[in-house]
């Protein structure tokens, strides 16, 4: 297996960056949530065109930063501390668990709550444990149950196939409205 590329770090005009040489094409610029930039070039391009690309890109770049910056403070605004989150949740897969009992064989899955951005709550079954997004605590008590009931059903279906699907629909008919509300 190839080793991953190494990053370099530069600055230009008060931007720094970490720019890697990969195989591609074309210049390509991200900026992560956390504000840092990445910037990917051709093994044949330039420090010189690194540099101009970002430049070329600067108010791009503080434009995507003010607005992480706001979404993550939006986000993170009225969350309560793990603790508290992490009784809100038991609570409400109290109320799940025993439609799924016997599965368990009679044992509660361990829970967790921790700050995830990508996802509302993850299951692994190996482990009897569930974790579940901060952020979900803000979200609405009907979206909140969709969440606590899919990741039970991973007790019983590993993946998102069609019979994953059908046990969130036994427990829950109106999943795909609940669904939708995350999206919001």
């Amino acid at each position: 297996m190839p080793a991953k590329p190494c990053a370099q770090l530069r600055s230009v005009e008060g931007i720094q960056y970490e720019l890697v040489r990969k195989k591609v094409k074309q210049l390509h610029l991200r900026v992560r949530s956390n504000g840092t930039v990445m910037v990917s070039i051709p093994l044949t391009a330039s420090l010189e065109q690194a540099d101009r690309f970002v430049l070329q890109n600067a108010q791009w770049i503080r434009d995507t930063r003010v607005k992480n910056i706001t979404k993550l403070n939006k986000d993170n605004a009225d969350l309560p501390d793990k603790a508290t989150a992490l009784a809100y949740f038991t609570a409400m897969s109290d109320k799940v668990y025993p439609a799924f009992a016997g599965v368990l064989g009679g044992q509660k899955p361990i829970l967790k709550v921790r700050s995830m951005t990508s996802c509302w709550g993850v299951c692994c079954p190996n482990k009897r444990q569930i974790t579940f997004a901060l952020q979900l605590y803000n979200q609405p008590p009907a979206a909140q149950i969709y969440v606590v009931v899919h990741e039970y059903c991973h007790f019983l279906q590993l993946n998102h196939s069609p019979a994953f699907w059908a046990e969130v629909e036994k427990l829950l008919p109106d999943w795909k409205a609940r669904r939708e509300l995350l999206k919001r």
